[in-house]
């Protein structure tokens, strides 16, 4: 991986992904005691960063492999990237999913063409040697949802876009906070400001219990979670950390910030009544350690995404009930 591949990505995405904005609230650096700047990817289309990485990775390929198929495994933002991307181009798609994830995940993914595949996570089904069945008897292409070359690139143009974004706005030394699974869209802003913005340092954010990436950084080796559910913030939760994504967190990310499923509400909360975003949990945990985890952080500006917006009705009724934007 290198910012070259990042940049060719940006070339191939230009013009189809949406550059989405950096916003900042008043109310909300007050609650933070420093300029809080939010990339809301929850605008970007299928309402989630995975968009890029799966355009990406789509696009990268041999156009007979591509005319096969296409087959991921997702609880759901991945899912609706694919799904787009693949129809996009034309390709069918096979998705995997929890069939615990969120109906408006697994709804969506189907209403953008792809065929989806549902496993039981929770009695420990294996996602992956479902996979492997479809592949050999299909010969379709796999695109994991972050250990893939072409998806963390896809995933670093956010980064391009902040640095770019952050300069206009007089920024150029900042904390960058991003929601972290499996390390895909952390590593690939990460590369990307190594080379723009090299005084920005990144921070993964997860939720609690499934810190796996946080323990990871700390023992110098991938740690597993014990579970791979039983949190709101299920679009950021993933067994263990990627075997390329890991390196590169080692290399140039900070400790790992953790926080509450009640934290990540609030910053739902929010975000909504300061920003008008709706975010999903998994897409509010960075808002949420740039609010709750302040004595973290060194700069005076900290940047963080919100890295997705598809979230079920009655989970955000929850955030809004609970914390009614306070």
């Amino acid at each position: 991986m290198n910012i070259d591949m990042i940049r060719a990505a940006s070339a191939r995405l230009d013009g189809h992904i949406r550059v989405t904005p950096l916003l900042n609230s008043p109310f909300l650096d007050e609650i933070a005691g420093r300029r809080v700047w939010i990339k809301p990817e929850c605008l970007q289309h299928t309402g989630s960063f995975k968009y890029r990485g799966a355009l990406s990775a789509i696009s990268a390929l041999d156009p007979a492999v591509r005319a096969r198929g296409i087959i991921a495994y997702s609880s759901g933002n991945h899912a609706q990237g694919i799904a787009l991307a693949a129809q996009q181009a034309g390709a069918p798609a096979v998705i995997i999913m929890p069939k615990d994830a969120p109906r408006t995940k697994i709804d969506n993914t189907r209403a953008l063409g792809a065929e989806t595949v549902l496993y039981d996570r929770v009695s420990g089904e294996d996602r992956d040697a479902i996979g492997a069945k479809i592949v050999s008897e299909r010969g379709l292409t796999l695109i994991k949802p972050f250990d893939n070359e072409e998806v963390i690139a896809g995933q670093g143009t956010a980064g391009l876009e902040i640095a770019a974004q952050a300069k206009a706005a007089g920024v150029t030394k900042a904390d960058v906070i991003v929601c972290c699974g499996g390390g895909g869209f952390t590593s690939g802003i990460a590369l990307a400001l190594e080379a723009e913005a090299p005084d920005m340092r990144v921070y993964p954010a997860e939720p609690e219990h499934f810190d796996d990436v946080a323990r990871s950084l700390v023992a110098g080796e991938r740690l597993s979670n014990a579970t791979t559910s039983g949190s709101l913030c299920d679009a950021i939760i993933s067994p263990t950390p990627g075997v390329i994504t890991f390196p590169i967190l080692q290399r140039l990310v900070g400790p790992g910030l953790v926080v509450s499923d009640d934290e990540a509400l609030h910053a739902m909360a929010l975000a909504f009544s300061h920003l008008k975003v709706v975010a999903e949990p998994g897409g509010a945990v960075a808002l949420a350690a740039a609010l709750f985890r302040k004595e973290a952080l060194h700069n005076n500006d900290v940047i963080v995404t919100i890295s997705g917006g598809n979230v079920d009705a009655d989970i955000f009724q929850m955030a809004l009930t609970r914390f009614g934007g306070t």
